[in-house]
């Protein structure tokens, strides 16, 4: 488990939105909280705080129902203060093992300076040229890398930073979203490409979450796949979201909470 002074930090970055970055990172957070880690939540996007306003549903389902709801501390930065981006670190910071960090879907200062502090740096993307662009370019005729795009540089800058602060290194994931959906010739050369440019700067491909009705179904009361099963009776799709999430838990390889992850 992280030292208590100092939690492992899991920053969700892509300037594209659309991506289920911050579907993604709740459902990161509670997945943790449920397994008993002590988790923070910090949501740099003040325009949509996406993030803030699903934990926000939750709290309040959680007091209208009378059920307990495994629930992060969380907070909402105003997207222009450096001073209050700095006391909410270090309110957010104590005694928590895990600080998960939602950042706006575009170039942000603080986004940046985020993703500069994390061990754990998670870039969603739907299998798209389109998304993929964001962090490399491609020959239009062959769909070979051509080179590593502006982003990938910003994150290739802020690891060389990062080692040369303290020594620590960033842990850069990939997280492919949406996959089920995507034509298979698409999905092989976004495959192919994907595994060219992770050789050439460095980051992991992992599978993320699927396309699925439930994801936004689940928003207004703040529920996740975690508690899924104890609002309703689940279906085919359901089952498979959860194992989903299973594994995309597993594959981001972060250190270990005492507790098992929901059963």
């Amino acid at each position: 488990m992280a030292d208590a002074r100092k939690p492992h930090t899991i920053v969700f970055a892509n300037e594209k939105g659309g991506t289920g970055k911050s579907t993604t990172a709740v459902h990161v957070a509670i997945a943790l909280q449920s397994r008993g880690a002590r988790v923070a939540a910090l949501d740099l996007d003040h325009r949509q705080q996406t993030m803030a306003r699903y934990f926000q549903n939750r709290e309040a389902t959680e007091k209208r129902t009378g059920r307990e709801l495994p629930t992060p501390k969380f907070a909402a930065h105003d997207g222009e203060s450096l001073a209050r981006f700095t006391e909410l670190l270090e309110q957010l910071d104590q005694n928590a093992d895990f600080l998960v960090i939602d950042t706006p879907g575009r170039d942000d200062r603080f986004g940046r300076m985020a993703a500069a502090r994390a061990d754990t740096l998670v870039t969603p993307m739907n299998d798209s040229f389109v998304d993929f662009d964001l962090i490399g370019q491609v020959d239009p005729d062959s769909f070979k890398v051509t080179r590593p795009s502006f982003y990938s540089e910003l994150i290739w800058d802020a690891r060389k930073a990062r080692a040369k602060s303290d020594g620590a290194t960033i842990d850069w994931v990939v997280l492919r979203n949406r996959l089920q959906h995507i034509e298979a010739r698409n999905m092989r050369r976004v495959s192919e490409a994907l595994d060219q440019l992770a050789k050439r700067v460095g980051f992991r491909i992992i599978p993320g979450l699927g396309e699925r009705v439930i994801y936004r179904e689940l928003f207004p009361k703040g529920l996740t796949m975690i508690d899924s099963r104890e609002f309703g009776e689940m279906g085919l799709s359901h089952v498979a979201a959860r194992q989903e999430l299973r594994e995309m838990m597993a594959a981001l390889a972060l250190p270990e909470p005492v507790m098992p992850l929901f059963a």
